[in-house]
């Protein structure tokens, strides 16, 4: 029986090692995200409570400000030909990365509504805007930017959403395991996760560079810890009660969604028009999850003309 016992007690242990040693191998974070790090990145820097945000701002200091919420995964580059196009149209655009992406920190922490309200709070808070903004939120971007509104409203002129999430996701019950679950999702997710990006493109091809761009946060320690916890919150919330709490504040919302998007099938803007009624909905042909980088001049123009009714 000891014998017994000895022999499950060293393929315990092997097993553990080739785990640890398999996740050190296919693990792309090798390095602390810090000044150092950062020495390279363009834009800017400020701290908060929940840790330093790296933004960038385009555009006339007297323009009317808007703010653009990325979604997922992507960090703020996602949004490069909008904000040169508005802040070109004379608007003071304001981008970020969210928590955990890009060149923001990745805080251990519950990455919840409240993380990500108080990081845009306190970055509006810092770069002393007053005024209500414009806020743009794209696909997991929707969720944020829903949940700010409902719990800021006189903070926000105008609300924009771009292929909002609008819908839970069920996630495999490993994932929500302790130890195992973060290793799981660090070693099987993780590593792919540039690759995946291209299927937010109904045209890939004209985005080469597209996973190159993703890679460089992926280096540093967080990243994953950081979108597992999202997706596990995600995975939770009421999406519906969210933009219905959102809409009762009454702010005018322009709904832009790809036709061809594979990643929130454009079948769930029902779900956001039901939810928000002063909707304006403008689907957009030959576009994926990302209309407006596949089709910039139609989003801009109908961008400009929603803005410009909504003074």
């Amino acid at each position: 029986m000891r014998r017994i016992i000895v022999v499950l007690l060293l393929v315990i242990l092997v097993v553990i090692g080739g785990g640890v040693f398999y996740g050190l191998r296919v693990n792309p974070e090798t390095m602390d995200l810090d000044t150092a790090a950062r020495a390279s990145a363009p834009g800017r820097f400020v701290g908060s409570s929940r840790g330093t945000t790296h933004y960038e701002i385009a555009g006339p200091d007297t323009g009317r400000t808007v703010v653009l919420v990325h979604g997922f995964s992507v960090p703020a580059y996602i949004w490069d030909s909008t904000s040169v196009a508005l802040s070109a149209a004379g608007f003071r655009v304001i981008r970020y990365d969210v928590m955990g992406r890009g060149w923001s920190d990745r805080p251990d922490t519950q990455y919840d509504s409240t993380l990500f309200s108080t990081q845009l709070d306190e970055l509006l808070d810092s770069l002393k805007v007053n005024g209500p903004v414009d806020l743009m939120g794209l696909s997991f971007g929707g969720a944020i930017t829903a949940h700010y509104i409902a719990t800021h409203p006189a903070r926000v002129r105008t609300w924009t959403l771009l292929d909002p999430v609008a819908s839970s996701r069920t996630l495999p019950a490993i994932l929500k395991l302790p130890v195992l679950g973060p290793w799981f999702f660090q070693t099987t997710a993780v590593p792919g996760m540039a690759d995946g990006q291209a299927s937010d493109f109904l045209h890939p091809e004209q985005f080469p560079d597209w996973a190159d761009r993703y890679r460089p946060q992926m280096k540093y320690r967080g990243f994953g810890r950081a979108i597992l916890r999202t997706a596990i919150y995600g995975s939770e919330f009421d999406i519906a009660a969210l933009y219905r709490n959102a809409g009762k504040t009454g702010k005018p919302t322009l709904l832009i969604w790809g036709k061809q998007d594979t990643t929130v099938p454009i079948a769930l803007a029902d779900v956001v028009r039901s939810a928000i009624p002063q909707t304006e909905f403008f689907p957009v042909d030959s576009a994926g999850h990302l209309p407006h980088m596949e089709k910039a001049g139609e989003v801009l123009a109908r961008l400009l003309q929603f803005l410009a009714s909504h003074n």
